[in-house]
């Protein structure tokens, strides 16, 4: 690395004046938003630019969102060229502008310095609401774009400070619960006001040039990080496929084939996906970049900075145009930023760890999640909402310890929060009946996959309308180095539906009117475990039956422990060698 132009003292703080402008920008979202996606479930992420625009700094958010924000700011950059104004403020969630998908809707604010573009702050966040024939956007009956909700290309919501209000009016008056998307966006555009207020006092401090330099050798930094660790990967072409379930569309399950070529320090990622479909599950090409770029990290596990240097030797090829990973309008796409997502990630994921196997670690489960919807006669209005806590999942587990429980899902990677219950049950009439871990959810391994959970809802006193979406219904979270699950049922999301006293399990992702008095469980899959199952310590396995995390027959069939059904939790010794010896 070539020596530094400036001294580590300035570097260090103005690397620390980054990071605390971003995570204000994150804070100022969280007090300041109106619905529960933003202020309980932190379903937003945050960005800062440069004037190139280069990606200088990514919050520590949604992974789903940062990939895609690189594509997308120089394609609104691009579309405004020559009339980019101070006091602008541009609005875009348009995934043929490489968006992610629609209900994602990012501001993008120019930050001007004497007259000169110097930084942009950039704001993304999860709409609960953006139009559409199905509350909160999610239609699994939609067979194009059109059928999903309100397409928004780039477009100035102010134009040299001043509002359009017309504009406003005209977006906020064709989405659902129109108060909650009007407290978001101004949530949006604050947070943008303070990551440029601090920005500014940066310049005031130490100048253009100096600030530059260390944003450039920081941006330099990231690079050496990730091109010293590809030069460390022996040279080559590797390859992983994953398998994306069908999840009630009809077409079957599709393969997702990543290939990385390593050459030097550089890498090559080849994406190979079936022909886009008539459902809900298409990723156009912005929104592919997140899974790739995820994949790459879970395998780098590289220290900050994170910025756009980490990318300077990786290249991208997602395949033709019109498949599932690089989709064209009109594809239906709402569903992308979990299912195909999380695939490609695992796919790509897959493919490093051909390349370097010591590094390997068990997949996440995958997004299982439902929205609500109906209305609320405390307040004579409409509610709508995406409830995150419905698709928190298990983490993967890795070659030293077991997954986390109740971090995913993958798409995420931990940045989502599932808020109190006591909140949300203030701020929609539902009442929810259970919110916790499930019994034999984490995949089996010698170190145990994280657990899922299970969320149990009921409207209070009118008709709920619920739809789900995602997958790993079938198909549990991928396990690493010779893990393998024998009770797969229990390690798979489901929809449980209880009415009259039956209740109905469901597997596709579908439309349901929930009446008072019936209930609808949402339950979400497990992680992956790492290494076979039968190499458990025994004790460990006690311990997870005693904590509820493992059922007696759980033990039995996935680890070969045979326990005594007394209650007393002791080990059948003679029982269990002969069990673990068949193995």
């Amino acid at each position: 690395m070539a020596k530094s132009q400036v001294d580590p003292i300035t570097l260090s703080v103005v690397r620390g004046v980054l990071e605390t402008t971003q995570r204000e920008m994150t804070l100022t979202l969280e007090k300041t938003a109106r619905s529960s996606v933003f202020n309980l479930a932190h379903d937003y992420s945050t960005a800062l630019f440069n004037h190139t625009p280069e990606m200088i700094l990514q919050g520590q958010d949604i992974p789903i969102h940062l990939g895609s924000l690189i594509p997308a700011m120089k394609a609104v950059e691009g579309f405004f060229e020559g009339d980019i104004n101070e006091g602008d403020l541009i609005l875009h969630n348009d995934p043929d502008y490489a968006g992610s998908h629609i209900i994602d809707t990012c501001m993008y604010y120019p930050v001007f310095y004497h007259g000169e573009l110097v930084f942009w702050t950039v704001c993304k966040g999860h709409l609960t609401d953006i139009g559409g024939p199905v509350p909160a956007g999610y239609n699994p009956d939609a067979k194009e774009i059109y059928a999903e909700g309100l397409r928004i290309p780039p477009i100035k919501i102010w134009d040299k400070g001043e509002p359009r209000n017309d504009i406003l009016n005209m977006l906020l008056t064709n989405m659902r619960a129109r108060r909650d998307q009007e407290g978001d966006f101004n949530a949006l555009i604050g947070a943008c006001q303070v990551g440029a207020r601090n920005l500014i006092a940066l310049l005031d401090k130490y100048g253009k040039d100096v600030v530059q330099a260390c944003i450039e050798e920081l941006l330099s930094m990231a690079n050496t990080h990730m091109s010293g660790l590809i030069a460390k990967v022996p040279d080559g072409t590797y390859s992983g496929t994953a398998v994306l379930e069908d999840a009630g569309h009809g077409f079957g399950d599709f393969d997702i084939t990543a290939t990385v070529t390593i050459e030097g320090d550089g890498c090559h990622i080849e994406i190979a996906s079936p022909p886009q479909i008539p459902y809900f599950i298409n990723s156009y090409e912005g929104n592919s970049y997140s899974g790739v770029y995820l994949g790459l990290m879970m395998f780098a596990q590289l220290p900050p900075p994170y910025n756009e240097g980490l990318y300077r030797n990786v290249t991208v090829n997602m395949g033709p145009k019109g498949t599932l990973c690089n989709a064209k309008s009109p594809a239906p796409h709402m569903n992308c930023t979990t299912t195909p997502m999380e695939t490609l990630t695992d796919a790509v994921r897959l493919a490093f760890e051909q390349a370097a196997p010591d590094k390997v670690s068990a997949s996440w489960g995958h997004a299982n999640g439902c929205n609500i919807a109906g209305w609320d006669t405390r307040h004579d209005e409409e509610y709508v909402t995406m409830v995150l806590a419905s698709i928190i999942s298990g983490a993967g587990a890795t070659n030293s310890q077991d997954g986390w429980h109740a971090c995913g899902p993958e798409c995420c990677f931990g940045a989502l929060t599932s808020g109190d219950i006591e909140m949300l049950e203030h701020s929609y009439p539902i009442i929810i009946h259970e919110y916790g871990l499930m019994e034999d959810s984490g995949g089996a391994g010698k170190f145990r996959g994280g657990s899922g959970t299970r969320w149990e809802v009921e409207p209070l006193n009118e008709p709920m309308t619920l739809v789900t979406f995602g997958e790993g219904r079938r198909i549990p979270a991928m396990g690493a180095a010779g893990a393998k699950s024998a009770m797969v049922h229990k390690k798979v999301g489901r929809l449980e539906l209880t009415r009259n006293g039956d209740t109905e399990i469901i597997t596709d992702n579908v439309i349901e009117t929930i009446n008072p008095g019936e209930r609808a469980a949402n339950l979400n899959p497990g992680g992956g475990g790492f290494g076979p199952a039968f190499e458990r310590d025994p004790l460990k396995v006690v311990e997870d039956v005693r904590n509820g995390l493992v059922s007696l027959e759980g033990a039995r069939l996935d680890y070969g422990v045979i326990l005594l059904d007394d209650g007393s939790l002791t080990i059948d010794e003679a029982a269990t060698t002969k069990a673990r010896s068949v193995a």
